[in-house]
This record gives C-alpha cells, sequence and structure tokens, in this order.
C-alpha cells in the first residue's frame, strides 16, 4: 500500500500562502498607495494575487487624508478578487465609529454614558465634546471630537490637532471644521458617506489564522496567527480575552488591547506552548522578536514611513523603498 506522506510524481508541496500585515496608516494616502506599489512589485504576482492581506488599524487622524485612504481600503476586494483582507480597528477607529455613532451597543443593554465615570477626573484637560448628541457617546468619541485644552503633545514632541486623537485632519478631510463653537455630531454623521460608516461598523477588533508559515532560524515553522491592533493583555487569559475582542464589547470605556503599551507588548505565556504568531501595529515602532511581530515604523509621522511585513519571508516592506522598475 503506497504511504500517503509521500508525494506522486505529478503532485506539488502545497505552496505557503502569503500574507501581508500592514502597520498603521493614519491618513497618509500617498504612502498608503506606495506600499501597495511595493508590496505588488516584491511579491511574486501569483503569490500577491491570492495573498492574505491583514491591515493592522489606525486608519484615520493625523495624516490629511482620511477619506481617501477609506476609499482606498473599501475599493481592494472588487479590485483583488482573489486576495483575502482583513480590516482590523485601532483605537483612532474606534473613537471615529463611536463619534458617528456606528459602535455596536452593550449587549447589556447599558448606556454609552457608563463609560465616562472612571475617567471622568480628565474631562476637562482633555476637552470632551460637549455638543448635540454627546449625552449617550461612547468615552472614546467624546475624547476624539474634543478639543485639548493643551496644545502640545509632550510624549510624541509634536502639536495636538485638535483633540488628543489629533481627530482635526481627519474632519478637514470630510471638509468639517473642527473645533468650531457650532461643530455637532450632526455635521461630520452628514460628511462621511454611508460606504465609510459601514467600513468602520464592521472592523474587527481581532483576527485568527491557522497555519501561517514564518521563517526562523530553525527553519519553516507552522504558527497560529493572532492579529490585534495593540496586543493581548499579560496577566489576563487569553480564551477570555479573545472571547470579549470578537463579541466587541463596548461596555468598557478603553480596549486595552486596541490601546495597551507596555502591558500589551509581549505574548501572553500560555501562547508560548503553540507557536503562535502575534502580530500588531498601534506602537510606533518596528519591533521583530521571535513570533511578536510590531509594525508600526510610521506612528502617525510625517516623515516616517509606513511598513508591512510579509510572511512567510519575513521581509519588511516600506513606502519609501525605491524598487528597480
Amino acid at each position: 500500500m503506497e504511504n500517503q506522506n509521500f508525494l506522486g510524481k505529478n503532485q506539488k508541496p502545497t505552496k505557503q500562502r502569503v500574507v501581508c500585515c500592514i502597520g498603521d496608516i493614519h491618513g497618509y494616502i500617498t504612502k498608503l498607495q506606495n506600499l501597495w506599489s511595493n508590496l505588488e512589485t516584491r511579491i511574486d504576482p501569483s503569490d500577491f494575487e491570492t495573498a492574505l492581506i491583514i491591515f493592522l488599524g489606525d486608519y484615520c487622524d493625523r495624516g490629511p487624508k482620511t477619506r481617501d485612504v477609506i476609499d482606498f481600503l473599501i475599493n481592494l476586494p472588487s479590485k483583488y478578487p482573489k486576495q483575502s483582507h482583513v480590516f482590523l480597528s485601532g483605537n483612532h477607529d474606534l473613537a471615529f465609529a463611536a463619534f458617528v455613532g456606528v459602535l455596536p451597543a452593550p449587549a447589556d443593554g447599558s448606556e454609552f454614558s457608563e463609560t465616562w465615570k472612571e475617567y471622568e477626573a480628565s474631562e476637562e484637560r482633555e476637552g470632551w465634546y460637549k455638543g448635540d448628541g454627546f449625552e449617550n457617546m461612547h468615552l472614546q468619541g467624546r475624547r476624539w471630537a474634543g478639543s485639548i485644552t493643551v496644545k502640545f503633545n509632550a510624549v510624541k514632541g509634536t502639536e495636538y490637532k485638535g483633540s488628543i486623537y489629533d481627530a482635526g485632519s481627519t474632519f478637514a478631510s470630510y471638509g468639517v471644521p473642527h473645533g468650531s463653537a457650532g461643530i455637532v455630531v450632526a455635521d461630520l454623521i452628514n460628511a462621511v458617506p454611508d460606504e465609510h460608516k459601514k467600513f468602520l461598523a464592521e472592523l474587527v477588533w481581532v483576527h485568527e489564522e491557522d497555519n501561517v508559515c514564518i521563517e526562523t532560524e530553525e527553519g519553516i515553522k507552522h504558527c497560529k496567527l493572532i492579529a490585534v491592533h495593540a496586543g493581548l493583555e499579560k496577566g489576563k487569559g487569553v480564551e477570555e480575552q479573545m472571547k470579549f475582542l470578537k463579541e466587541r464589547d463596548t461596555r468598557v470605556p478603553k480596549v486595552e488591547s486596541l490601546s495597551g503599551r507596555k502591558n500589551v507588548w509581549d505574548i501572553p505565556k500560555e501562547l508560548t506552548e503553540y507557536p503562535t504568531i502575534v502580530v500588531s501595529g498601534h506602537h510606533g515602532k518596528l519591533h521583530i522578536e521571535g513570533l511578536r511581530l510590531i509594525i508600526d515604523e510610521g506612528g502617525g509621522f510625517e516623515n516616517n514611513p509606513v511598513a508591512a511585513i510579509v510572511l512567510p519571508s519575513r521581509k519588511i516592506v516600506r513606502d519609501t523603498d525605491v524598487l528597480p522598475k
């Protein structure tokens, strides 16, 4: 009897699927276009045609062209029908969705205003939105559209663009002034196209993929992949976190897996028992350590590149790469 583990004469080994994970874009349409072009150039055409493309979140704010970025992303499935596309929510995207009213309502029937309480001490300094429609708005929507009283971000060394989220540039991309006395939530709701609201409403908080290949010093590893904007929290069970993220539980004021820092930097210990890639953006760094991949070289800064990692090769591709024609 023929051993089923051996390939027949005319059989070819299964080709490893290409996976591209693209870091935070933050409203920089030209960077996104250039990065996409470079990915098309660097990756074999047949591999690119069927690749899994995972966008790691934060499409809006800081850069000047959020509207154009979302248009580009919405059109990808029709332009590249054989690819698979995953659009993660970043903390900025969640806040944008909250302000325009497309965040899922809390499953327990509680009001979004319940999310304010833990952080009320910051309301005055952060200048939370108080205009029409704020009464039952998620905390992050109020912070996103607010007018921060401190104008200089000492951590980043930059001026705030309107709010603590730098949302002024997103307002401007839709032709709506930010921070004027007469602004109300309806102004932006009316300016944002329905297909953009649908895009924001459908963003996932986490994505799992089985049998993703990655090159390591020991050779090719077949891994599970978890993509989440900031990371998974240490000290909390992974199963519990995954359930929360898949359900997009909006009862909480702050989603740590989308906005945390040090507490979501490492791979949780329980995931080290089975090889698991955890890929994120968010952190304003390019950091590759074992199976922990943090792909956010841009950080929303004008002069920094937007980067992607290509698996299994672990090649880094940037919008600034100058490639032969």
